[in-house]
C-alpha cells in the first residue's frame, strides 16, 4: 500500500499539528485510543489483535480506522460486536457458540440465523414445559404457583438475536455516556486553566459545556 509518514498518519487519525506537543496524560479517552492505534501501526507488526477497537471513537474516526485496517497487509484478528466493522476489515468470521469456536462461511448473517434458530428452539421448549406443567397442575392450587413461575420464565426468556441486539444497544449507550463524561472533564479543565480575561474564549468553552450536558 501507499506509505505515509507518522505526521500524515496522525492527521488521518484526527490529531492536529498543534497537538503534537500535548502530553498523553492530557488526551481524552478517544484520543488515547487513537494514539495507541497509531503507535501499533508504526511498529508494523505481522499480526494485529484488537478487542473492540471502535470503543471511544466517533463515526468519522471509526471510518478512518476502518480504512486503515482494511488496507493492513498483515494478519488481523478483531473481536467486536460491530458487524459492519467485522465485514469491512476481515475476510473470515468466527463465533463462540456453546463454548466452541465456529467458523461462519456466511459471515455475520449466518451467526444471526443460528441465534434465531436457538431462540426459536428455546421458546418452543419453554412453551412445551409450561403447557406440560399447566396440565399437571390442573385443579391443584398448591401447584398453581409453579405453573405461574414457568409461564414467567417463558415470557422473560431472551436469547439469540434479541439478546445480541439489546446487548449492543446497551454497550453503545454506555460508550456514548463515557465519551460525554470525558469531553465534559476535558472542557472543565480547559476552563479552569483558561485566561480569565479572555471572555470570548471562555464563552466558547461554556457553550461547548452546555452542548455536552444537553446530549
Amino acid at each position: 500500500g501507499k506509505e505515509v509518514t507518522p505526521g500524515q498518519l496522525m492527521e488521518r487519525l484526527g490529531f492536529k499539528p498543534e497537538q503534537l506537543m500535548t502530553p498523553i496524560a492530557d488526551l481524552s479517552g478517544g484520543q488515547k485510543r487513537r494514539m495507541q492505534l497509531l503507535l501499533i501501526l508504526l511498529n508494523e507488526p505481522n499480526v494485529l489483535i484488537m478487542d473492540e477497537p471502535g470503543n471511544d471513537l466517533d463515526t468519522d474516526m471509526l471510518a478512518v480506522m476502518e480504512d486503515l485496517l482494511d488496507t493492513w497487509p498483515g494478519t488481523l484478528i478483531v473481536v467486536s460486536h460491530d458487524r459492519y466493522l467485522l465485514e469491512r476489515v476481515t475476510d473470515q468470521q468466527f463465533a463462540l457458540i456453546d463454548g466452541k469456536i465456529r467458523h461462519l462461511p456466511g459471515g455475520v448473517d449466518e451467526y444471526l440465523k443460528i441465534m434465531e434458530d436457538y431462540e426459536r428452539a428455546n421458546m418452543q421448549e419453554s412453551k412445551a414445559d409450561f403447557e406440560a406443567s399447566s396440565r399437571a397442575v390442573a385443579g391443584d392450587s398448591s401447584d398453581a404457583d409453579s405453573a405461574e413461575k414457568s409461564n414467567q420464565k417463558y415470557e422473560a426468556k431472551l436469547s439469540g438475536k434479541a439478546y445480541y441486539d439489546a446487548t449492543r444497544r446497551v454497550s453503545a449507550i454506555e460508550r456514548k455516556l463515557e465519551k460525554l463524561e470525558e469531553e465534559k472533564n476535558e472542557i472543565e479543565q480547559k476552563m479552569a486553566s483558561h485566561d480569565p480575561s479572555d471572555f470570548v474564549g471562555l464563552q466558547e468553552l461554556n457553550e461547548k459545556l452546555q452542548a455536552n450536558q444537553s446530549e
